[in-house]
This record gives structure tokens, sequence and C-alpha cells, in this order.
């Protein structure tokens, strides 16, 4: 997958869309709220990009998730950090990869903990279409995949934002070399 302007170009993509959406739909102050930690990489650069004068949101779904007690505490949990009411509020939620499903349900039952928005628009980097398990979909895609078994896409960053596919196999078998 290609590399940091590939990215780059991809979110000046989602700017022009999310711009568009709001038109649309009369969202004349939406606030923005990234899902930690590549979903906020992202939201951070839309949110600069569009020149919201809001505070951006940033949700750690970490409690949230309905396989916590399975994946165990992550070493780095840190609280949410919303710094506005949601209540009537039109939100942008943005993350890096929807897969599932399971990350964007688990934030939006963190969003109604804080209040009941008036409406929420997903924003994604990427789309991996295959393997849904929660029927959620992406209001606004900067790319959608579609990729074979073994393989995952992964964004680091944040300076620079990168996105790459890895086959866990391969890695794997690396590992043990």
């Amino acid at each position: 997958m290609p590399d940091e302007m590939y990215v780059k170009q991809l979110i000046s993509e989602m700017v022009t869309a999310i711009k568009s959406h709001n038109t649309s739909n009369n969202y004349a102050a939406p606030l923005m709220i990234g899902i930690k930690t590549g979903g906020a990489w992202v939201a951070n650069l839309l949110h600069q990009q569009l020149k919201y004068k809001e505070p951006m949101g940033e949700l750690n779904i970490a409690f949230y998730r309905d396989d916590f007690s399975t994946m165990g505490m992550h070493p780095e949990v840190s609280p949410s950090q919303l710094c506005v009411d949601v209540n009537d509020r039109h939100i942008i939620l943005v993350d890096d990869v929807l897969y599932t499903g399971r990350t964007i349900r688990a934030a939006m039952n963190e969003i109604f903990d804080y209040g009941r928005p008036a409406s929420i628009t997903l924003v994604v980097l990427v789309d991996r279409s295959n393997n849904r398990e929660i029927p959620i979909q992406a209001d606004i895609i900067g790319k959608s995949i579609t990729l074979n078994a073994g393989e995952h896409v992964k964004l680091t960053g944040p300076k620079p934002l990168i996105l790459s596919i890895t086959n866990v196999e391969s890695a794997e078998t690396e590992k043990t070399r």
C-alpha cells in the first residue's frame, strides 16, 4: 500500500467529502471526535484542515470493548477527553480502520454515556469491507479495501502517517527465525 503522500491525498479527499456532507445536512458546527490511537491521528489532521475552532475530542474505548475480558488491559489505557457537551450535537466520529465494527460500537456506547447527540457521522481512513461482524457502515471513507486471509492493514504515526498491509503469518515466521 502507498506511503505518507497517499495518506495525505486521502485526508484531502475526506476533507472535501466532510464539507459536502456538513453542507447538505446543515451541520454548522459539528464536534469531531477521534478514536485512540490511529483515529485520533486522522481526526487531528482533518480537524486542522477543516479549521474547526472547537477542541477535538478523543475517545479511548478500551473499557467499552466487548472483548475486553479476552484481550486484557492494554498497558497504555488513558481516559477519554471530551471537553464539550455532546447533547444535541452533530458528531463526526473518526477512526483509522473499520473492520469488524466492534470498535465503532464501543465508541458509540461511550459517546452515549456522555449524552445524546443529534447525529453521528462515521468517517474512516480505510474501510476493510470484508468480515463485518456488526452492521456498521461509514458515511465517509478514504479508501475501501478487501484483504486476503492473514493480511492486516495498519496505520503508523503520527508523523508521518503511513498505511501498510502486513501478512500476519509471514510476520510470525520472521519472528521465529
